[in-house]
């Protein structure tokens, strides 16, 4: 059992920055792959970045691709990701989510993950 906690969410002006934190309790988090969804009122849930489990390869939605950056330290259990030039179109509710899936080119769809996080709120204004 993994359990996610995400911290780090706000209100932000276009242009500025956040950097998200996904806490995970448990021994498995250096075995697992690690990706950041968000979701939008009234849109599906939509994969913006993935992260396999030594952190080597990572993976980003072309939404984000440049602007926002996946990391993870597995001595502190920890995955984070940094949001830059942020747009209001990047307003969601964000939440991390854990894999056992090695595969990193099967991280993309919601359903390859396994634990979810209750998700943060990032609102980013005109």
């Amino acid at each position: 059992q993994v359990q996610l906690v995400e911290s780090g969410g706000g209100l932000v002006q276009a242009g500025g920055s956040l950097r998200l934190s996904c806490v995970a309790s448990g021994r498995t988090f250096s075995t697992s792959s690690m990706g950041w969804f968000r979701q939008a009122p009234g849109k599906e849930r939509e994969f913006v970045a993935a992260i396999t489990r030594s952190g080597r390869s990572t993976y980003y939605a072309d939404s984000v691709k440049g602007r926002f950056t996946i990391s993870r330290d597995n001595a502190k259990n920890t995955m984070y990701l940094l949001m830059n030039s942020l747009k209001p179109e990047d307003t969601a509710v964000y939440f991390c989510a854990a894999s056992r899936t090695t595969n990193g080119n099967s991280l993309f769809p919601p359903k390859a993950y396994d634990y979810w996080g209750q998700g943060t709120q990032v609102t980013v204004s005109p």
